[in-house]
């Protein structure tokens, strides 16, 4: 669990009011003006003492702006190194990430995505931890090293999902226990019950072949020339945490990604978004209108999407946003008088 640690107090920070406030209560007891009562010797006194008022307010306020400072700078810094940013191109696909946090105080979320490329072909993965902040972030850490790991270990996408599972499991059973010592003898049933993730996982493989695993998250979209469709319609799984996984877990087929085609993974925090007259953010619509408007790439869909996010929301959105964009470039010519597969839909086996 990923914990920030408050700094110790400065010297500074201790001696400069204890000064102030000895000069105060010197001045009060031991000046002779301070103990008239005549309006003029009043009003010096009041003056004095609003003066080291002001001047302590000042100083709390400039070490909270300084705390802030460094706290935004730590957050900062710890999502780069559990959130790190995908390489632009990785084994053929062109690939764009990033994340809107909605606590802008912490500028960390609580979505995830990693992609990664294995002997077992390109596996992806968009989840979204209940919650934004700093704590979301520990759970976002020990979901993702595990797939970092399970990823390259495990040859059937089923069993990178049960090694979430499991990894989620423990995260919150060793939460619990570090919430409540007293009871650390003994591992709760459910000790967080109230805690989910939504996970989705694909695998692409050389020929662009796709097959997903999908835990309550919802499907992305797959942009192939000015169309923008669902990836796939079928019901998912319930999110990780509340339920056990099935025993056999077979990856869904989801047809193929062609040369040139982008699928654009999100988390809930973008369909959800909304306007100040409760309109839905059209996120379909938006990407239609960058297939059209602009050249496909995975960059300009995600900066496309932001920017009329942020346009939507005006500047504040109420959930953490998370977009992985993916595009096909590996180059593939057709052999004369062939024509490219039906593209088959995801379905349940």
């Amino acid at each position: 669990m990923i914990r920030i640690k408050a700094r110790a107090p400065t010297g500074r920070a201790v001696v400069l009011p204890t000064v102030w406030g000895a000069a105060a209560v010197g001045y009060r007891f031991g000046c002779p003006l301070a103990q008239q009562n005549g309006i003029g010797a009043r009003l010096v006194t009041s003056a004095v003492f609003f003066a080291v008022g002001t001047g302590l307010l000042v100083h709390v306020r400039r070490g909270l702006l300084r705390e802030l400072r460094l706290a935004r700078r730590a957050a900062r810094a710890a999502q780069n190194v559990v959130l790190r940013p995908p390489p632009p191109r990785l084994d053929g696909l062109g690939v764009a990430a990033a994340q809107l946090s909605a606590d802008r105080g912490a500028s960390v979320g609580g979505d995830l995505y990693e992609a990664v490329a294995t002997e077992h072909g390109i596996r992806v993965v968009m989840g979204d931890v209940r919650g934004h902040g700093l704590a979301a972030l520990g759970t976002v850490a020990a979901l993702l090293g595990s797939f970092r790991e399970a990823a390259h270990d495990e040859a059937e996408l089923g069993r990178v999902l049960h090694r979430l599972d499991r990894a989620l499991a423990r995260h919150l059973r060793e939460r619990a226990r570090a919430e409540h010592p007293a009871s650390a003898a003994a591992d709760p049933e459910h000790p967080v019950a109230e805690e989910f993730v939504t996970v989705l996982l694909l695998e692409i493989d050389r020929d662009g072949e796709v097959r997903a695993l999908n835990c309550g998250h919802p499907w992305p979209y797959l942009l192939s020339g000015t169309a923008v469709d669902p990836l796939a319609q079928a019901d998912p799984l319930p999110p990780l945490g509340p339920f056990p996984l099935p025993a056999d877990l077979t990856a869904r087929p989801c047809g193929r990604l062609l040369p040139g085609e982008l699928l654009v993974l999100f988390t809930d925090g973008a369909e959800d978004a909304r306007d100040a007259r409760g309109r839905f953010f059209p996120l379909s619509a938006v990407l239609r209108a960058a297939v059209r408007e602009h050249q496909v790439s995975p960059q300009t869909v995600l900066r496309t999407v932001f920017r009329a996010l942020l346009h939507h929301t005006a500047g504040t959105p109420a959930d953490d946003v998370a977009l992985l964009v993916l595009r096909n470039d590996r180059g593939r010519t057709p052999l004369p008088g062939t024509r490219e597969p039906a593209r088959p839909t995801c379905t349940h086996p």
